[in-house]
């Protein structure tokens, strides 16, 4: 058995939340799940290993409201083919984020209801 250690405190996304590259605007994939430092990406798009990129995604409030739009420069850590053709997992570390940006982040992922690992 495999015991993992993580720092952050990571929330599955029950709902698909679309990753935009900020660069070129395109929709890379979605969120598998989110911590403060990092994603875990399930993507639709071939991404560059070891490579920096600016992504945005969309966080829902959980009251019906409107989403809160998060920015972030992350990192392309690692990427592992998934089992469906044409989708890859990769896990990004991020490296800039906002204050008002890392706040969203925070009460999403401890928001009531959430689903954590």
């Amino acid at each position: 058995m495999i015991n993992e250690f993580r720092r952050a405190r990571r929330r599955k996304a029950a709902d698909t939340i679309l990753v935009t590259d900020a660069m070129t605007e395109r929709v890379v994939g979605h969120i598998g799940n989110l911590s403060e430092s990092g994603l875990l990406l399930i993507a639709s798009e071939t991404l560059v290993d070891d490579a920096l990129y600016q992504l945005q995604f969309a966080l829902p409030d959980g009251k019906g409201g409107q989403p809160a739009t998060v920015e972030v420069g992350a990192h392309l850590l690692w990427m592992d083919r998934a089992s469906a053709p044409g989708q890859a997992w990769i896990g990004f570390r991020f490296i800039a984020v906002a204050p008002a940006h890392r706040m969203r982040l925070q009460k999403w992922i401890e928001a009531p209801g959430g689903h954590y690992e």
